[in-house]
């Protein structure tokens, strides 16, 4: 089944507080795969996403918001902030139609970067599938080892 996607509006209080609970859910998954109690994202409420200055996209599937890619765009370059996935529905293409329609929206950026959890596999063959490649490591606080991911435009 197909997602259909499509620029998700914050200052609608249900559309936030569903965001907040994909994340949630999705961050979670995250967490345990690089070993982390918990992840900064967890904690943040509905009104912190609205303040955040992100551009959110969503994927929904028969109604149900599975997923949101959230970025910033800066001169040429699109940092791409957050990808979460509704745990049930990993592994069907919904992350890789959020990042198909980014990058159709954004498609004279001539820089993209995206950081994940150094122990994401899924995620990081995900970005270099897409021609991204780790260009910074570094240990973030409680230990997390993080990794900066980047990808020049024509790749």
């Amino acid at each position: 089944m197909s997602v259909e996607i499509a620029e998700l509006d914050l200052a609608d209080a249900a559309t936030a507080e569903r965001v907040v609970a994909l994340q949630r859910a999705s961050y979670a998954v995250e967490a345990q795969l690089i070993g982390a109690a918990e992840l900064p994202p967890m904690r943040e409420t509905a009104e912190q996403l609205r303040a955040s200055g992100e551009t959110f996209l969503g994927a929904a599937r028969a109604g149900a918001l599975v997923g949101a890619v959230a970025y910033k765009r800066a001169a040429g370059t699109v940092d791409i902030h957050r990808l979460v996935v509704d745990p049930a529905a990993f592994r069907g293409g919904v992350a890789t139609a959020l990042l198909d329609a980014l990058e159709a929206r954004e498609r004279d950026a001539d820089h993209w970067t995206v950081g994940t959890g150094a122990a994401n596999a899924p995620a990081r063959a995900l970005y270099e599938r897409r021609g991204f490649e780790a260009t910074e490591e570094r240990v973030m606080p409680g230990g997390i080892r993080w990794v900066r991911m980047d990808r020049p435009a024509g790749r």
